[in-house]
C-alpha cells in the first residue's frame, strides 16, 4: 500500500535591500532541509548584497524580482495566493514603507498585496532608521493589520555601529516560522498586549565556581515567550537560560534568584500578563566565599529562603492583569501531582496554574526535554489538560487561556 506524499509548506521569502540578507542564506537552508518548499523572491537592489545563483542553489527554484518575468504563471498574483507564509526578511524601512502604503513596484511588494496567508516581516536597518516616527508608525499599522513583525536584535550593526537594528539569529527566526506555520490562520490575538516570560533555573552561588541550582533548561519558558512573540504581542523574557535570545523579544539575562526577583517585579508593573515558567530555587547560601571553597570531608553550608516571586506578584498586580504560575510536581506519600497543584494555586493567587509531572533524567516531560503535558488549572476551578506534544504546543495551550482572561477583563 503506497502513503500519500506529506504536503511541504509552501514559503515564499522574500529578501529586502540590507547586508543582514547573507544570514537569510542560512534560514533557506534550514527551510528547505526540513521539508519547505520555498520560493525566494529578492528586491532588485537586494541582489547587490546576495546574488540570483546563490539563491537558486539554495531554494532549487527560479528566482524573479520583477512582475514581467516569467509572466505565463502571472507570478505576481499566484505566488501570494498559494503561500502559506511569506517571510520577508531583512525587511528593510523602505520595505515597511511600501507594505504599509499598498504601492507595488515589483514582484516581492506585489505578492504581499496578493497574499491570504499569515506574513512575517523581520526588520533591519540602523538604530536610527528604527526609531523613525515614520517607521514605528508603519510597524505600528502593520501589527494592527495582523501582521507579525519581529522586534529587532541589540547588536553589532554595519560598520563600528551598534545598537538596536540587527537580524535575529536565522536559528531562531526558523523557529518562529514554524510557530507560524503551525498557527495558520488563527489571529495574532495579542496584539497590544505587554507581556512578561520567566525562564530557566536560578543559580545560587556557593563560592566563584559552585552553585545550588535545578535541571530547568528553559526550553518551556523560551517557548512560551516565542509564540507570544508571533501572537503579536510585546515580550519581554527574563531568563536564567543559556539558550539562545528569542527573536522578536526583550531579553533580559539573570542569574540568581534575587536577580530574577528585582527584574520581573520591574516590568510587570506595566504588564498586561506575566508568566512565571521560571525554576525558581527556593535557597540560597547565606554567605557567598569570595573564593573558592577548598575540598574537605564534610562542607556544611547554612541556606536561608529566597522571596516567593510568584505570590509576590500576586500582591502587587495592577487591576485587570493575568497571572500563571507554574508547577513542577512529583506525587508523593501526601497528595498526587494534582493535589499538590491545586494547593499551590491557593497559595499563590494566580489565575492560572501549569501542573507538569517531572522526574528522574529521562523522563519524558519537565526538564531537559523537548516535549511536555500539563493540567492547566484555573482559579475559576476549572482543569483542562494538555495532552504530550511539544512545548510550543503548551506554550499555545497557555497563550489562549490567557487571552481569554484577558477579554473577559
Amino acid at each position: 500500500m503506497t502513503g500519500s506524499t506529506p504536503v511541504r509548506p509552501r514559503v515564499v521569502l522574500g529578501v529586502g535591500a540590507g547586508i543582514a540578507a547573507y544570514k537569510v542564506c542560512d534560514l533557506l537552508r534550514r527551510l528547505t532541509e526540513s521539508g519547505h518548499d520555498v520560493r525566494v523572491v529578492p528586491t532588485r537592489a537586494s541582489l547587490g548584497f546576495v546574488g540570483t545563483a546563490t539563491w537558486e542553489a539554495l531554494s532549487g527554484q527560479r528566482v524573479d524580482t520583477s512582475v514581467f518575468d516569467n509572466v505565463s504563471e502571472v507570478p505576481h498574483v499566484r505566488l501570494g495566493q498559494q503561500a502559506d507564509l511569506v517571510v520577508v526578511a531583512p525587511a528593510t524601512a523602505d520595505l515597511l514603507a511600501k507594505a504599509t502604503s499598498g504601492l507595488a513596484d515589483d514582484l516581492l511588494t506585489n505578492t504581499l498585496l496578493t497574499a491570504r496567508c499569515p506574513v512575517v516581516f523581520v526588520p533591519a536597518m540602523h538604530t536610527e532608521m528604527w526609531e523613525h516616527p515614520a517607521t514605528a508608525a508603519n510597524v505600528a499599522l502593520l501589527r494592527e493589520r495582523g501582521v507579525v513583525v519581529v522586534e529587532p536584535a541589540i547588536g553589532r550593526l554595519t560598520g563600528a555601529d551598534s545598537g538596536k537594528g540587527r537580524l535575529p539569529e536565522p536559528d531562531e527566526l526558523f523557529r518562529v516560522c514554524n510557530a507560524v506555520l503551525a498557527r495558520g490562520a488563527a489571529p495574532a490575538d495579542l496584539t497590544g498586549r505587554r507581556v512578561v516570560v520567566s525562564a530557566g533555573g536560578t543559580r545560587e552561588h556557593l563560592d566563584p565556581i559552585r552553585y545550588l541550582g535545578n535541571r530547568s533548561s528553559g526550553r518551556q519558558g523560551h517557548a512560551l515567550a516565542r509564540t507570544a512573540v508571533v501572537r503579536g504581542a510585546e515580550v519581554v523574557l527574563v531568563t536564567a537560560s543559556s539558550l539562545p535570545d528569542v527573536a522578536g523579544a526583550k531579553v533580559l539575562r539573570i542569574a540568581s534568584a534575587a536577580q530574577l526577583s528585582d527584574c520581573v517585579l520591574a516590568e510587570a508593573a506595566t504588564a498586561d500578563a506575566v508568566v512565571m515558567a521560571a525554576a525558581v530555587a527556593d535557597y540560597r547560601p547565606v554567605e557567598r566565599s569570595a573564593t573558592k571553597r577548598k575540598k574537605t570531608d564534610t562542607l556544611t553550608v547554612e541556606l536561608v529562603q529566597n522571596p516567593d516571586v510568584l505570590a509576590e506578584l500576586g500582591r502587587r498586580r495592577a487591576p485587570g492583569q493575568v497571572l500563571v504560575g507554574f508547577a513542577a510536581e512529583t506525587g508523593d506519600a501526601v497528595g498526587t501531582v494534582l493535589d499538590h497543584g491545586r494547593a499551590k494555586l491557593a497559595r499563590k493567587g494566580c489565575d492560572l496554574l501549569v501542573v507538569n509531572e517531572v522526574g528522574e533524567p529521562g523522563h519524558p516531560t519537565g526538564f531537559e526535554v523537548d516535549q511536555n503535558a500539563a493540567v492547566l488549572l484555573g482559579a475559576d476551578g476549572s482543569a483542562h489538560e494538555v495532552p504530550l506534544g511539544s512545548k510550543d504546543a503548551l506554550a499555545d495551550a497557555v497563550w489562549d487561556r490567557v487571552a481569554a482572561l484577558l477579554l473577559s477583563r
